[in-house]
């Protein structure tokens, strides 16, 4: 998954950081609402992590704000990413404001990482219709367990063309564009161009051959992943 961390605590923000990207998640950070807003505007994420009580700006002697703000902001333009707060505000009546504010879950501080995991798993689940374990024909993804198996083996594949082949499965069937695929695979820093892209789902195509299994470009619209008849 590629999540968007808004954290302005930085030593809570570094050991979330560490744990989801151990977790094989490829995540970006922001401590403060104004690049919060930058980030979440211009990429596409699977999941939003929010904590509620963050600086405006990242300029010192900002002043704080709500995140819900924030989320406000992204529901109203149409943005529907799944949303887990993450805070201390706990009372039933702030939980209930988060809630209508568009958050999807709320979890109370201090938490336990393993759980935030499986939250974020659950949400994007729901979001895009997926189970843990999703199946097309001899291919196999175990969301929870963060492997692919072929014809029943274990099959371990270099991280960008795992990472491709999940967004392919998440569901397969479904058509991913090539621009979705970048902002997923690409880092804040750098995007991911066309050229690399190709490149991964060309190996990948190679590697299924045999499968049973193959990707399918769709010119103008994208990559698809689907069984051979």
């Amino acid at each position: 998954m590629r999540i968007l961390l808004v954290e302005d605590d930085a030593v809570l923000r570094d050991v979330m950081l560490r744990s989801l990207r151990d977790a094989g998640h490829r995540v970006d950070t922001a401590g403060a609402i104004d690049e919060a807003d930058h980030q979440w505007r211009g990429q596409s994420f699977d999941a939003v992590l929010l904590d509620l009580n963050l600086p405006l700006t990242s300029q010192p002697r900002a002043g704080m704000g709500n995140g819900l703000v924030l989320l406000r902001d992204a529901r109203a333009r149409g943005d529907h990413t799944p949303v887990m707060v993450l805070t201390a505000r706990d009372r039933t009546e702030e939980r209930i404001a988060g809630l209508d504010a568009g958050a999807d879950d709320y979890l109370g501080k201090p938490f336990d990482l393993a759980e935030v995991e499986a939250r974020l798993r659950a949400l994007v689940r729901r979001a895009q219709g997926t189970q843990d374990r999703v199946e097309l024909g001899p291919l196999a993804l175990d969301r929870k367990a963060r492997r692919f198996f072929l014809a029943g083996q274990a099959w371990d594949l270099p991280a960008r063309e795992f990472e491709v082949l999940w967004e392919l499965m998440t569901p397969p069937g479904h058509v991913v564009s090539k621009r979705d695929l970048s902002d997923k695979l690409s880092q804040a820093e750098a995007a991911l161009g066309d050229n690399a892209l190709e490149a991964f789902v060309s190996r990948l195509r190679k590697k299924l051959a045999a499968s049973g299994v193959g990707i399918r470009t769709l010119r103008g619209l994208g990559y698809v992943i689907e069984e051979h008849g």
